[in-house]
C-alpha cells in the first residue's frame, strides 16, 4: 500500500527518544479555538499524568493563527492508511515529524486518496484512516503546533489535481519508474488510470500549500522533481502578468519546494533482506516489526530477523547490510551517537545483541501503545481534532485553488 511520495518521506532523526515510561510530559492534541460559537471540551486521560484536551468549534471552522506561519516556513507529509504503520514509517518520517513541528509550520495528513491507485480493502479504509492518525497522535504529533487531517477531507486536493493535469504532460508520467514498476507486477487488466497520474496528487499535495521543503527519501526524488517542474511550467503559462491581466496579484501562481534530503542512507530496511526497504506491501509480517506488535511478536521477529556469520558488530560494511541496519535502528531508538553505538556493540555476539535490540524496541513502542489505546477509546473526540485540522488546512488550500481558477481563466461562482 505504500504508493505514495508522502507515505515515503524518511527521515532519520538522531535525538533522545522522545517517551519516557513515566509519560511525565503533555502533549495538547487541540489549542482552544479564539472563535466565538459553541463549544464541546473533552479531557482524555492518559496514564496518570497525560491528559489530552480535545476543544473544537461544532458551529463554525476553525481560523487559521497565521501569527505564527507567517514567519515560519512550511512543510507538509504524511503516509498512506495502512492502519498498521511499521518501524520505518515511524523511524523515518513520524518520529522526525516532532522535530520539525517545533521549528516550522507544519501539515500532516493521512494520503487516503493515494491509497486506492491499485485495488484495496473498501471495508478497511475508513479504519485504517483513523488507526493512522491515531498512531500520529500517539507517536507524538502535537495538534497545538501542527494541523493533523484527512487529505479526502479536503477537496481542494483532487480540484488541483485535474487543473494541474491539463498542464502536466503525458510523457513525464510515463518516466516514472515506479509506475512502470508497478504496472509490470499488476499486469495491464488490473492497473487503473490512477496508477499512472497519481504523481500529479502528489503535486497537488504539496503545492496546494505553498511549501517551502519537502521532507523526501532517495527514492522519491524524481517524484519531488516532477513536482518542481510542474509548478514551474504552470507558473510560466499561466502566471506573472498574465494572470494579473485577469485581475490576480500576477507574479508566481505555485511556490516552487525545496527537498529536504535525509543523510545518506537513512532507510530502515526489512528484518529478511538487509537490502530492501521495510514495507507493509512485503508479503511477510516478520519482515518488519508494526508499531502496535506485542512484545513477544516483537521478541520473536528480533530472534528470527536474517543476520550474518561475521565476528563483532559494525556500521557501514557492504558486505553486512542487516548488521548496519540493526545497528541503526538501534542507534534511533536510543538516541546515543553512532560512536557510541560501535563502542558498545563492537564485540557483542548476534544473541546478545538480539536480546538487546529487543528491550529496547519494547521500552520505546510500549508508551506508544498505550497512548494509541486511549486515544482510540474516544473516537469522538478523535474525528473532532481530525475536522479542526481539515478546517485549518482548507483554509490554505483554498487561497491557492481559487489562484489557480482565477489565473486559468475560469469564470468564478458569486455568492
Amino acid at each position: 500500500m505504500e504508493r505514495s511520495l508522502l507515505s515515503r518521506f524518511f527521515i532519520f532523526s538522531n535525538t533522545s527518544p522522545l517517551f519516557t515510561s513515566s509519560m511525565t510530559s503533555a502533549v495538547h492534541l487541540s489549542k482552544n479555538l479564539k472563535s466565538t460559537g459553541q463549544f464541546r471540551q473533552r479531557n482524555l486521560q492518559i496514564g496518570r499524568n497525560f491528559r489530552y484536551l480535545c476543544t473544537v468549534s461544532v458551529s463554525e471552522p476553525a481560523t487559521p493563527d497565521i501569527s505564527s506561519s507567517s514567519v515560519k516556513k512550511r512543510i507538509v507529509s504524511g503516509v498512506q492508511p495502512t492502519g498498521s504503520i511499521h518501524l520505518g514509517n515511524y523511524l523515518g518520517a513520524i518520529k522526525n515529524w516532532i522535530a520539525l513541528q517545533n521549528t516550522y509550520e507544519t501539515l500532516f495528513f493521512i494520503v487516503d486518496l493515494h491509497a486506492i491507485t491499485l485495488p484495496y480493502d473498501t471495508q478497511q479504509l475508513s479504519k485504517a484512516t483513523r488507526d493512522t492518525a491515531a498512531l500520529y497522535l500517539a507517536c507524538g504529533v502535537d495538534t497545538s503546533k501542527a494541523s493533523v487531517f484527512v487529505q479526502s477531507h479536503v477537496r481542494a486536493h483532487v480540484e488541483l489535481m485535474w487543473l494541474l493535469s491539463s498542464a502536466t504532460p503525458i510523457g513525464w508520467l510515463n518516466r516514472m519508474i515506479q509506475f512502470k514498476e508497478k504496472s509490470r507486477k499488476a499486469g495491464d487488466e488490473n492497473v487503473g488510470v490512477a496508477l499512472l497520474t497519481y504523481p500529479v496528487l502528489m503535486a497537488s499535495d504539496i503545492l496546494l500549500y505553498q511549501s517551502d521543503f519537502v521532507p523526501v527519501g532517495e527514492d522519491q526524488k524524481q517524484h519531488l522533481e516532477l513536482t518542481r517542474e510542474l509548478a514551474e511550467r504552470v507558473n510560466y503559462l499561466f502566471g506573472g502578468r498574465k494572470w494579473k491581466k485577469l485581475g490576480g496579484r500576477g507574479g508566481a501562481i505555485f511556490k516552487v519546494p525545496e527537498p529536504l534530503i535525509p543523510p545518506a542512507g537513512a532507510r530502515v530496511m526489512s528484518l529478511t533482506d538487509g537490502l530492501s526497504k521495510m514495507s507493509k506491501s512485503a508479503p511477510s509480517d516478520q519482515s518488519r516489526i508494526n508499531l502496535l506488535d506485542p512484545k513477544d511478536v516483537i521478541a520473536n521477529k528480533i530472534k528470527r530477523c536474517k543476520t550474518d556469520s561475521f565476528p563483532g558488530l559494525e556500521f557501514d560494511n557492504p558486505e553486512r547490510p542487516e548488521c548496519n541496519n540493526l545497528l541503526s535502528v538501534y542507534q534511533v531508538i536510543t538516541g546515543k551517537t553512532k560512536q557510541e553505538i560501535a563502542e558498545e556493540c563492537q564485540d557483542m555476539n548476534w544473541g546478545t545483541f538480539k536480546i538487546v535490540l529487543t528491550d529496547a524496541l519494547i521500552d520505546h513502542l510500549h508508551p506508544i501503545q498505550v497512548r494509541y489505546g486511549e486515544i482510540m477509546s474516544d473516537p469522538a473526540c478523535l474525528d473532532d481534532i481530525l475536522a479542526e485540522g481539515a478546517n485549518k488546512a482548507s483554509a490554505i488550500a483554498d487561497v491557492t485553488l481559487n489562484n489557480v481558477y482565477q489565473a486559468m481563466g475560469f469564470l468564478r461562482r458569486r455568492g
